[in-house]
């Protein structure tokens, strides 16, 4: 590893990694957001000291409180501030080099206009005390490795999915839902107003960090867009970055001048950098935490971009449509050549089943050999029809019922099966239609998880799929093009 590398994980070692933790505005009564801070890494598994910092209080939750960030026995690596915010410049300023990083989770700075002179305060305050400052405006770091976490929930495995978000909120929204569909995080920063650190900074990091294989940012703010830019050229798309950019039209923009007294900056900007840099831009946060989804489980095609899609399964409307949005997405849907439909016909499958592209099995069609006929109609695809990505979607509703539940557990097991029988041929995802029964979604949990151990992502509809499969082109070729040049 670079010198340069190096030296940014031992930078930023204490942030993810912490041994000390500092909480500042918990309350003797416990019912202070900071509160609910110190009990949730202690569940999460935080086995490093924790110093509440109070003024007159001996004892908050158990532990000895401290009268300063200055006064805890060993040097604090990750401090925690949500008091009000004309207190905080002082506080810092009087670490005196005893702190590594700060983060702010207060608001009122630049954000409003009465509040930018006090943001440059605080900012100028940091410095002084020696220490590095995230937000202020935020909620907090998450870091599996670390033991830390800002929310309630969060899976407690580390990963490969980097993530830095300047919004809190929002992360917590890509924390819960990523977790859900099988999104494992390295760690997940939020920056607020960028007071100090921002979203370059980090990205450095875990273009570094060994740890991390996919980064994600959501992002407002252009105050280091230059920088921003060139990191993400220099590294060449060697990890893939995915970006929700907030603030890209004219009324988005108010919106994140408002929120976290961002610039946004022109959109054209971006677009171009998405191009230039093979950043993959999304428009939506379902869009970007499908596409860390794709980037986590699948292995970017090395010679060829993909674009050549098979589509699988029962529905034959839904086939149609995907048809559709997947060309106009840039991925072809198109029929079988002769030797894979006469391999196809050779099958004798049941009347009413499609076998060009898409293939379209009625539910009387996959319920042969109790479903584990999908697995000979997946082989005859893969070894005639030479997909470069194969969607195979099941409307599991329409097994409900009809079938003894054993047929959709074999249809879903033989598609997993497989796939280890033509390892790296084709991109293999998953799409699990569900009408929101709390039966079918308590087996489609079940299901995700085990096609997620195996490499394989798992999508709730059609138009997910196709938007994952996009931003695994569009990084293809970006990669392709760069190797070529």
């Amino acid at each position: 590893m670079p010198v340069a590398g190096r030296d940014i994980i031992e930078k930023f070692t204490p942030l993810f990694a912490p041994r000390t933790v500092a909480v500042i505005g918990a309350s003797t009564k416990g019912a202070a957001l900071p509160n609910v801070f110190i009990r949730r890494i202690r569940e999460f598994g935080f086995a490093g000291a924790i110093y509440p910092i109070h003024p007159s209080a001996a004892e908050i939750d158990g532990l000895p409180a401290y009268r300063s960030l200055a006064d805890t026995p060993q040097p604090v690596d990750y401090a925690y501030i949500a008091v009000s915010a004309a207190q905080i410049p002082d506080m810092l300023a009087a670490a005196a080099g005893h702190v590594r990083f700060a983060q702010v989770i207060s608001s009122g700075f630049g954000e409003v206009d009465e509040g930018k002179d006090l943001q440059e305060r605080l900012a100028a305050a940091a410095r002084a005390g020696g220490m590095r400052l995230l937000g202020p405006n935020c909620l907090g770091i998450y870091t599996p490795r670390g033991k830390i976490t800002f929310t309630e929930i969060g899976p407690r495995e580390v990963g490969t999915v980097g993530v830095v978000s300047q919004s809190g909120g929002l992360g917590t929204d890509i924390i819960r839902r990523g977790m859900n569909r099988g999104v494992k995080f390295s760690g997940l920063v939020t920056v607020g107003n960028c007071a100090d650190v921002g979203p370059g900074e980090m990205l450095e990091f875990y273009f570094a960090d060994p740890q991390t294989q996919v980064i994600g940012l959501y992002i407002e703010t252009a105050q280091d867009g230059r920088r921003l830019f060139e990191i993400l050229r220099a590294a060449q798309a060697q990890k893939p970055v995915v970006m929700l950019k907030g603030g890209r039209t004219r009324q988005g923009l108010a919106a994140a001048a408002s929120h976290t007294g961002s610039l946004a900056g022109d959109d054209r900007a971006w677009i171009a950098l998405s191009r230039q840099t093979g950043c993959v831009l999304v428009d939506t946060l379902d869009e970007f935490i499908d596409a860390l989804l794709t980037f986590q489980t699948l292995a970017p095609r090395q010679q060829q971009a993909t674009q050549r899609v098979v589509l699988f399964g029962n529905g034959g409307g839904a086939s149609v449509l995907a048809t559709d949005y997947f060309a106009r997405l840039g991925l072809e849907v198109t029929p079988f050549g002769k030797p894979t439909l006469d391999a196809l016909a050779a099958l004798k499958l049941p009347p009413g089943t499609s076998i060009t592209n898409p293939v379209d099995c009625p539910v009387s069609t996959l319920q042969q050999d109790d479903g584990r006929v999908a697995e000979k109609i997946l082989a005859e695809i893969y070894a005639n029809g030479k997909p470069e990505a194969l969607v195979m979607h099941l409307n599991m509703a329409a097994f409900a019922g009809r079938t003894r539940p054993e047929v959709l557990d074999n249809v879903v097991q033989a598609a997993l099966r497989v796939q280890t029988h033509f390892p790296g041929q084709a991109h293999f995802v998953l799409v699990l239609r569900s009408d929101g029964e709390p039966q079918l979604e308590a087996r489609k949990r079940e299901f995700r998880a085990k096609a997620i151990a195996l490499g394989i992502p798992v999508y709730d509809e059609m138009a997910n799929a196709g938007h994952a499969l996009a931003a695994l082109q569009a990084h293809e070729r970006f990669v392709i093009s760069r190797s070529m040049a």
